[in-house]
């Protein structure tokens, strides 16, 4: 519900300044000052894109772990993504969560981007209408979107710091567009101001959150600030409304005396507040207003469901789906077939109750076959934590370890018992920064009897002991300044260990810690785990390629590591880590019907892709990816996804690469050409171009006709299905201006349908093309009079239908 104005002028009225200034500065890491006198109770916000963690980062409070923004994109269905949104929504509330922080809906300009992973496409359109139908869906059920980051914050390398420079086309047409969408159909209650620069001046102070987000759009919600965003009090005189966290940063204080001595206006800071008291109101946060309550929903079946239409199959030689019933022996390779990658790493990383692997997901479909595993080729990176299932709290007696925080002469200030041994506090009741020591203690009862590197992963300095000798004594070095990455992908110590199998090992893990004034004082991550054995990857290899020898089909799961695709850090180079390439070909050249899963959120090379039968790829499935992946290879269910961006068959193809500034500025020297638009003036070709993907079942499309409608055009164009089975087609339409007193891409999407059909059956798909969709900026929004050419297909490559139509 929109809250009326006066009602919150008049609580507006009740407060002093200085619990003005608290409400905008934000009370700790997730929530923002309550206000007893005026009804108005604290707002809990959370990192959410993929699943809706809550105020703690806690196993013993597990998350839905939804599939990534790449996945639900290639669905390229926008009931799908409102859904998707509806279930963040439910979880949001069962967390006690007022507001989401998402959608990403930055650009996939470069495949080198870290969190590309967590955006949706390297096309604007389609990230405007999924972004769109996911804060409608979110809002709908009572929970506040944060489409983020606003704005151009589309790669990682000096993410604080960096100056972005690009021209007002590309501005306009591209990166502000999903936003645009957001504000003006959605009406989004929340958007996040980003860290980086545009044009000099860091967004939290940028004229851009008034022009045209306010001014233009009529957004009338609220500007969080990325974490740490906001730098100075001149951010309040901007039209950034909410600084987080609090209640330490550059506002409270700081911003107080501001106001006083005339240097921020109080007229500023009330709009700031009013806007705040009218989120609160949407989220029923306060008095006499109540937020909508989610539907009830499912959200594992949800998650499976999500993760099967992001499946895109990008090849299939006659191989797939596999008849379960004519199997009887089947191998399963790869270390992410065991340990799969179902979110990217990150803030926006959740803890899922459980998680199917693909090695489980096939061993269930298959009852009746033997199913061998072969990890083939080592992809972790860092360390894995110990299973749970092997550990002994030594208070509780129950699984599990207890973390113990110190004061400096080693009294226990706050204790936890905990189910995981890697651990991370970012808001909660621990008092770290108070702390000068904190201490992990378990008993270890290892399954194998085996030489392993145990230690730890973190940022602070360690110690590690074994039956009471020390082991590990060191002080991590950081690579790089990004606290991001140093706090999510801290660097490890470890120390050789033998164990025999069933005999217990007490351990014990101590961290220095201790204030430093920085922002991240009452934050922590530790990991405890052990190093992967990379001891012979020979013989993994041979191991590999055995298991299929005597198979009578082979799965590779191939993927990428946390060290690959996260927040905080770019990606040097989209090669499959470790010697992944090397296994798909050993174990393709063992047997011929050897398939691949790609489980990565972004793109990587796959230089043997003509050497096996089928490819799926998978993206980070959430939860449920295995049983995803196990119901499109037995045909239980149609692949549904088709790609949100450009797969390149070599790095040296790709056109826009660069993510790393130069003396502090990253210039978008390509303008309005990023992903697909840039390979069409080239003369490479992708090994995947965008939009491609097939499934089960062949089609045919008719002859496209436009009409007008809405100043714009409805294309129509009857859809086939041809095959022998029920299956979904993505009909897309790409706009081709030949002479134009502008430069143009060579051609660019404007609307897209999913079809669904049965065996024989004929669907009409009906599109619409808007005006604008055809227009360029300049100055402001010009629609060119003269003719266009609507193309019409399966891919921006494939498009095999077309029909012009002329604007007066």
């Amino acid at each position: 519900m929109t809250p009326a104005p006066a009602p919150l002028q008049e609580l507006l009225a009740q407060l002093t300044l200085e619990e003005k200034v608290q409400l905008v500065t934000g009370r700790d890491f997730w929530t923002t000052v309550p206000i007893e006198k005026i009804g108005l109770r604290s707002m809990v916000l959370s990192d959410g894109p993929a699943g809706v963690r809550g105020p703690v980062w806690d196993e013993r409070d597990p998350s839905l772990n939804l599939p990534n923004a790449t996945s639900l994109a290639a669905s390229w269905d926008a009931a799908l993504a409102y859904r998707y949104g509806g279930v963040s929504a439910s979880e949001a509330r069962r967390k006690g969560v007022d507001v989401v922080l998402g959608p990403t809906i930055n650009l996939h300009r470069s495949p080198f981007g870290g969190r590309t992973f967590e955006a949706f496409s390297e096309d604007p359109e389609l990230t405007a209408v999924l972004g769109a139908a996911y804060v409608r869906g979110l809002q709908d059920n009572g929970v506040a979107a944060t489409p983020k980051h606003y704005v151009a914050n589309d790669s990682e390398t000096d993410r604080f710091t960096v100056d972005v420079e690009l021209d007002d086309r590309a501005l306009r047409e591209l990166y502000l567009l999903p936003f645009e969408r957001a504000v003006v159909e959605a009406r989004t209650w929340a958007i996040m101001s980003s860290y980086n620069s545009v044009h000099g001046v860091t967004l939290t102070e940028n004229e851009l959150l008034e022009s045209p987000l306010n001014s233009e759009w009529g957004f009338d919600g609220v500007v969080v600030s990325d974490w740490t965003a906001v730098r100075s009090v001149a951010a309040a005189s901007a039209s950034q409304d909410l600084a987080m966290p609090g209640p330490d940063g550059a506002w409270g204080d700081a911003l107080l005396a501001a106001i006083r001595d005339g240097r921020v206006a109080e007229a500023d800071l009330d709009r700031k507040v009013l806007r705040l008291l009218a989120l609160a109101a949407r989220v029923g946060a306060l008095a006499g207003y109540s937020a909508v309550e989610p539907a009830p929903v499912d959200g594992v079946a949800f998650a499976r469901e999500a993760a099967i239409e992001g499946s895109v199959l990008l090849k299939n030689a006659g191989e797939l789906p596999w008849d379960a019933s004519a199997l009887s022996r089947v191998a399963v390779i790869g270390h992410n077939a065991r340990d799969a990658r179902t979110q990217g790493g990150g803030s926006a990383t959740v803890i899922p109750e459980h998680v199917v692997s693909p090695l489980e997901a096939v061993r269930a479909a298959l009852p009746g076959a033997r199913v061998d595993y072969a990890v083939g080729a080592v992809v972790q990176e860092g360390l894995s934590e110990l299973p749970l299932e092997q550990l002994v709290n030594p208070v509780t007696g129950e699984p599990g370890i207890r973390v113990s925080f110190l004061d400096a002469d080693g009294i226990e200030l706050f204790a936890e018992d905990r189910r995981a041994t890697a651990l991370v506090w970012f808001g909660g009741d621990a008092p770290i920064a108070r702390s000068s020591a904190l201490r992990l203690s378990t008993t270890y009862t290892p399954a194998e009897s085996e030489r392993v590197r145990l230690g730890f992963a973190s940022a602070k300095p360690g110690k590690v002991w074994v039956d009471g000798e020390l082991i590990v004594d060191e002080s991590p070095v950081v690579d790089g300044t990004d606290l991001g990455a140093a706090f999510l992908n801290p660097p490890a110590a470890t120390a050789a260990v033998d164990t025999v199998a069933g005999t217990p090992i007490e351990l014990v893990v101590e961290f220095a810690l201790g204030s430093t004034g920085g922002a991240l004082d009452n934050a922590l991550s530790v990991t405890v785990g052990l190093a992967p054995d990379n001891s012979d990857p020979d013989l993994l290899l041979r191991e590999a390629a055995e298991a299929a020898s005597a198979a009578d089909v082979a799965i590779v799961v191939v993927g990428t590591n946390s060290r690959v695709e996260s927040e905080g850090f770019d990606r040097s180079d989209l090669d499959l880590p470790g010697r992944q390439d090397e296994l798909v070909r050993a174990v393709a050249a063992a047997n011929p019907r050897t398939i691949v899963v790609v489980n990565s959120g972004a793109p990587v090379l796959l230089p043997w892709r003509d050497e096996v039968a089928a490819i799926v790829l998978g993206h980070f499935g959430g939860q449920e990816f295995g049983s995803a992946i196990a119901d499109v290879v037995f045909g239980v269910a149609e692949p549904g996804g088709r790609l949100t961006t450009s797969w390149p068959a070599a790095l040296a193809d790709v056109p826009v690469l660069d993510v790393t500034p130069q003396d502090g500025v990253l210039r978008y020297e390509e303008g309005i050409h990023i992903g697909y638009r840039a390979w069409l003036r080239t003369d490479a070709e992708p090994a995947f171009p965008f939009g491609a993907g097939t499934g089960y079942t062949t089609w045919e499309l008719g002859s496209a006709t436009a009409a007008g409608a809405d100043g714009g055009f409805v294309v129509t164009v009857p859809v086939a299905n041809t095959g022998g089975r029920a299956g979904k087609q993505v009909v897309q339409v790409y706009a081709e201006r030949g002479e134009s007193a502008v430069e143009r891409p060579v051609r660019w999407l404007v609307g897209f349908a999913v079809v669904r059909a049965g065996a024989g059956e004929s669907v009409e798909a009906s599109i619409p093309v808007t005006a604008r969709s055809l227009s360029y900026w300049a100055d402001g929004w010009t629609l060119e009079p003269g003719e266009y050419t609507l193309r019409v297909g399966t891919s921006v490559v494939d498009l095999p239908q077309s029909v012009t139509v002329r604007v007066d």
